[in-house]
């Protein structure tokens, strides 16, 4: 098999579960801080708190990355891949907003928002390697979706993808969106994004407030409130979207 063709299939693949490597991979940054907090605390060193500088930093590239989805999402037209697994989609192509200086903008928030959880970890090793690994799986997943579009879309595809870069903006060239914004598809589509952010970051919390006091620990804080309320919102708008009725509303 050729390797262009090698590469597709992987990407398609990979396109199927594009959320689980990274999900994996902060299950081993998981694990990795709870090793180093309790290392720390066995061996009588200095705690290195959650709650500190590095919080800021991760908070930061969480809310980046999920401002990037939410805006990304907001301004996309119907039938178009998003959170599907079964196969590309793309009744047409999206050129403006966002898509006017990036090709790939959902995966540039994803990629902000789990670094935001592996800066967590404090280890430059595992923040490095996440970085590596990120970029090998979803450049197969890009290119099998650029292989879809270019055939679906042929010149038109072509002249907008020489201009436009596939991973990092090129803000200079912003066009306004066609589309406008549709905050019904937000709700509906991210509240899942939403959800995690606050999941991993109590888990964090959790698992240094366990090691500290050597006791499975849970304390009513600011992280265990926000994923209360996250998990919450989630399960309203999971289980109760047909009963709101401006969330039933086809988007």
């Amino acid at each position: 098999m050729a390797l262009i063709e090698e590469m597709e299939r992987q990407g398609n693949f990979l396109f199927r579960y594009r959320g689980t490597l990274p999900l994996i991979v902060l299950v081993v940054g998981l694990l990795l801080f709870a090793h180093s907090q309790w290392l720390r605390v066995s061996l009588g060193q200095p705690e290195l708190p959650f709650d500190r500088f590095d919080q800021l930093v991760c908070l930061f590239f969480c809310f980046l990355g999920f401002g990037i989805r939410v805006y990304t999402v907001g301004h996309t037209p119907k039938n178009t891949s998003g959170r599907n697994t079964t196969g590309q989609l793309a009744d047409e192509l999206n050129t403006t907003g966002i898509y006017s200086v990036v090709r790939h903008p959902l995966y540039l928030g994803n990629f902000f928002l789990w670094l935001g959880m592996a800066v967590l970890t404090m280890n430059f090793w595992f923040i490095t390697s996440f970085i590596f690994l990120y970029w090998v799986y979803y450049e197969r997943i890009m290119f099998a979706e650029e292989q879809f579009l270019r055939g679906k879309f042929g010149p038109t595809y072509l002249d907008w993808a020489s201009r436009t870069p596939a991973f990092i903006p090129r803000l200079h060239q912003w066009q306004k969106s066609s589309l406008g914004f549709n905050w019904r598809k937000v709700i509906k589509k991210e509240k899942t994004g939403l959800l995690a952010v606050f999941t991993l970051l109590f888990l964090f919390d959790l698992i240094q407030n366990s090691i500290r006091n050597k006791l499975l620990t849970f304390e009513l804080d600011f992280w265990s409130v926000a994923f209360a309320m996250s998990l919450l919102t989630y399960m309203i708008l999971k289980f109760g979207r047909k009963q709101i009725r401006f969330l039933s509303v086809a988007s």
